[in-house]
């Protein structure tokens, strides 16, 4: 963070030191909430959790080199006590950025956020110092405190915003306000909560209702609940996908042999060839909208694709490739799951196994409310259409959805399996994996899939190799 006293801490939230005997001491290291971060110079945020009470550890972390606590109640340590913990980091960080010389982007979507924040921050970063949320944090507990990592030098701030309802991303949006505001996709994740796409358009448009009119709003032009967001800012409009209308565009897609996309970038000053080391087809898409973002940056066309040829995945368990000794390719790719994510990663197995044997290890697909049948369904037949081999439904209900809806599409009898729990599917692929298969492990974050997908790779003989 940009070194602040504690006094102007406690001025910008509102807050009353306590046990602070020098007030002009300056906070030079990082803001965090997990007492393991604080280093010297830290400031300590205390939030009371479910099972944690962060004031339990005040002492700890002032002995530990943190400057002071913010906290809710005296701790017996330096702290700024203020009447709410969040609103309180909140009114830091919009303090904060307000005193940056940064370009604030600020992205959100139904699916690929931060796949595309990574891609994002990979490409602006040969240009100038870029900082961006780290993994999946894009809340309003995380969102600041990404902001609140930024320094002096930092060029570009890169920010996913998540939503599970109306307002939340206009809070955001108020606590660091973009120059720059990207919107993915409108699908179907968490639909169950929002009540349609309609609902979750709504939501996530507030992003690029707050733009100024100076800014931009980088909308996907191949998503007409997306584009219709064009009407709903004031901020000038950069549309990207594959369609002809889009500003930035992708031409002659096709994967390679390995699964990976490759296509001609064409923005507004230029066209370059775009060979990515990311696996599945969906990867264009947000290629294209972190070139949109790069674009409005001011970096060229060969610039743009020199910097998605070379990006890889930031952020575990999303499309993690691992090869191991014995030729088994293991995806881990069970960090979350919608269904627009589901199909796209069945998808890149399909592209990545051919010629191999494919299983796909499942499981639910959280947060869909009345359509969660007709989507497990679905993807089980998806499963069938793409031609993968084995399919391993793992656990209750929309798992017998999902191998339910794979026997009814291809009769695949022994093809498909229904499993109780994530031992039981790591006892079946390992008693019937050969070499050169492939395995997708996908699901949503609840139901840690991602723990087949590492049974699966340690204790093998000899080194693996992760892409």
């Amino acid at each position: 963070m940009i070194a602040l006293s504690l006094a102007e801490i406690a001025s910008v939230v509102g807050g009353q030191t306590h046990d602070i005997p020098d007030a002009s001491v300056q906070v030079t290291g990082q803001v965090v909430r997990d007492s393991r971060e604080v280093e010297p110079g830290s400031l300590f945020v205390a939030f009371v959790g479910e099972r944690v009470d962060g004031h339990d550890f005040a002492a700890g972390v002032v002995a530990a080199g943190a400057v002071a606590v913010l906290a809710s109640r005296p701790v017996g340590v330096p702290a700024i006590v203020v009447d709410d913990v969040l609103l309180a980091l909140g009114a830091l960080a919009r303090h904060v950025v307000a005193r940056l010389g940064a370009t604030l982007v600020a992205l959100t979507g139904s699916a690929g956020k931060t796949s595309t924040k990574d891609l994002i921050a990979q490409v602006l970063r040969t240009k100038a110092p870029t900082v961006f949320t780290p993994g999946s944090l894009n809340n309003e507990i995380g969102l600041p405190l990404t902001a609140l990592s930024a320094t002096g030098e930092t060029r570009f701030l890169v920010l996913e915003m998540g939503a599970r309802g109306i307002g939340h991303i206009r809070y955001l949006a108020d606590l660091t306000p973009p120059k720059i505001g990207l919107v993915l996709n409108v699908g179907t994740a968490h639909i169950g909560e929002f009540g349609g796409r309609e609902q979750i358009a709504q939501a996530k448009g507030e992003l690029v209702e707050g733009l100024p009119e100076d800014g931009t709003a980088v909308l996907n032009a191949d998503d007409p609940l997306v584009r219709a967001m064009a009407s709903r800012t004031k901020a000038r409009v950069l549309l990207f996908g594959e369609s002809d209308e889009a500003d930035v565009r992708a031409e002659n897609v096709r994967l390679t042999g390995n699964g990976q996309p490759s296509f001609s970038l064409h923005t507004p000053t230029g066209c370059s060839e775009v060979t990515m080391r990311l696996y599945g087809e969906h990867h264009v898409s947000n290629a294209l909208a972190a070139a949109a973002v790069a674009h409005e940056l001011g970096m060229s066309a060969d610039e743009i694709a020199t910097a998605l040829s070379e990006a890889g995945s930031l952020s575990r368990w999303r499309m993690e490739v691992t090869e191991r000794p014995d030729g088994v390719t293991v995806v881990n790719d069970a960090y979350n799951a919608n269904p627009e994510s589901m199909r796209a990663a069945l998808r890149a197995l399909a592209a990545m196994g051919k010629g191999r044997r494919t299983w796909a290890v499942l499981g639910q697909m959280a947060e869909l409310g009345d359509e969660a049948l007709a989507e497990h369904d679905a993807v089980g037949r998806l499963a069938v259409r793409l031609n993968v081999s084995k399919l391993v439904a793992v656990g209750g209900r929309e798992a017998s959805w999902l191998q339910l809806g794979a026997y009814n599409e291809g009769s695949w009898g022994e093809e498909s399996v229904h499993v109780s729990d994530a031992q039981s599917a790591v006892d079946l692929l390992r008693s019937q994996l050969r070499p050169g298969d492939v395995v997708l492990v996908k699901a949503s974050r609840s139901v840690g899939l991602e723990r087949v997908a590492q049974a699966l790779v340690e204790g093998t003989e000899g080194e693996v190799a992760v892409r």
